[in-house]
C-alpha cells in the first residue's frame, strides 16, 4: 500500500512542477510563491481548526496533532529550509526549460544519500555507488544538452538556483527522516499532519513579509496575472506531500525507496515539457533522463 501511495505522489508531484512552470510565466516569482503557500495553508487550516475543536477527524488519516513549542521549533526550521529551496527552485524554474529543471531535480535521493552517508555516517553498497556516479555522469551529459539552447551550466545563474534548491531539498528530506523517526530510533517523533500543516502556514507568514518589503518596490518584483494553475500548483502540492508522509506512517515503509519514487515524477513533468511547452533538443534529454533513471533503479536494488 506505502508504495503504491509513493507512486501516486511521484505523478501527482509531476503535475506539480508542470502546472509551477505554467503559473510562473508572466508573473513574480515572490507573487506566485505567496500565493501558492496561501492556498496551501487555507487547504489545512480546516484540519487543524477541526482537530482543535472536537474529535470528528478522530480515527481519520486528517487528524493533525497537537504540539507546543517544543516541537513547532523544529517545523519552523523545516518551514526556512523547504522556503529557501522553494524560492531558488521557483526562480530556477521559470528561467530553464522544464525538460533541464526536471532531470537534475530527479538527482535529489544520490544527494541525500550522501547527506546520509556524510551525517549518519551510513555506508553505501556497490549498486548505490553505481547510481551514484550514474546521476554524476547524467548531469553532465544534461550540462551538454543544455549547451544547444545556450544555457552553460557553468556560468548559468539559474542552473546554480535549481542545483541549490535540489541540495536544501535533500537537506530537507533528511530532516524528514528525523522528525519522523521515533525517539528510540534517534528522533523527534512527530506528527505527520502537524508537520505538514504548520510548516506551510509559517510559510505564508514568511511570504507575507517579503510581500510587504517589496511594497515600496518596483513593481516587477511583484506583478501578476491571475492563472488557475497558481490554484493547481497548491492543491497537487498538497495531495502529493500529503501521500508522501501518509506512505511513511504505515508499517514496512521504507524512506530510501518512497524518496526514490517520488522522483520518478521526471517522467511526467518532463512528458508536459515536450508535450505542453513544445520545449527543444528532446532526443538528447530523453537519453539524459534514461541515464536519471537507470541511477534511481540502482539506488533502488541497493536500498531494498
Amino acid at each position: 500500500m506505502w508504495l503504491i501511495l509513493a507512486f501516486l505522489s511521484a505523478a501527482l508531484l509531476g503535475c506539480y512542477d508542470a502546472f509551477k512552470k505554467q503559473a510562473l510565466r508572466n508573473n513574480a516569482v515572490v507573487s506566485v510563491l505567496f500565493l501558492n503557500t496561501l492556498f496551501s495553508s487555507l487547504i489545512f487550516l480546516p484540519f487543524i481548526l477541526l482537530s482543535s475543536s472536537g474529535t470528528r477527524l478522530e480515527g481519520t488519516p486528517f487528524l493533525v496533532g497537537s504540539g507546543g513549542w517544543e516541537e513547532h521549533k523544529y517545523i519552523l526550521l523545516k518551514s526556512v529550509i523547504v522556503l529557501s529551496s522553494w524560492i531558488f527552485g521557483y526562480f530556477g524554474m521559470k528561467n530553464l526549460p522544464l525538460t533541464i529543471v526536471g532531470p537534475i531535480n530527479a538527482t535529489r535521493p544520490v544527494m541525500v544519500l550522501v547527506g546520509a552517508m556524510l551525517v549518519f555516517a551510513e555506508r553505501l553498497n556497490v549498486y548505490q555507488w553505481i547510481g551514484v556516479l550514474l546521476a554524476v555522469f547524467s548531469f553532465f551529459m544534461l550540462s551538454r544538452s543544455g549547451k544547444k539552447e545556450g544555457i552553460d551550466f557553468k556560468h548559468n545563474k539559474w542552473i546554480f538556483c535549481v542545483v541549490l534548491a535540489a541540495l536544501l531539498g535533500a537537506v530537507s528530506g533528511l530532516y524528514d527522516k528525523y522528525l519522523m523517526a521515533s525517539p528510540e530510533d534517534g528522533g523527534v517523533g512527530l506528527d505527520r499532519m502537524l508537520v505538514q500543516s504548520w510548516y506551510n502556514i509559517y510559510q505564508c507568514a514568511m511570504m507575507g513579509i517579503v510581500l510587504l518589503v517589496l511594497r515600496y518596490t518596483k513593481n516587477e518584483t511583484r506583478r501578476l496575472q491571475w492563472q488557475w494553475s497558481i490554484v493547481f500548483v497548491s492543491i497537487f502540492l498538497c495531495a502529493a506531500d500529503f501521500l508522501y508522509f501518509y506512505s511513511l506512517s504505515l508499517p514496512g515503509a521504507m524512506i530510501s525507496i518512497v524518496s526514490m519514487v517520488r522522483r520518478g515524477s521526471v517522467v511526467v513533468s518532463f512528458a508536459f515539457g515536450a508535450w505542453i511547452f513544445h520545449e527543444k533538443n528532446l532526443k538528447s534529454k530523453s537519453l539524459d533522463l534514461a541515464l536519471v533513471l537507470l541511477g534511481l533503479f540502482f539506488l533502488y536494488l541497493g536500498s531494498r
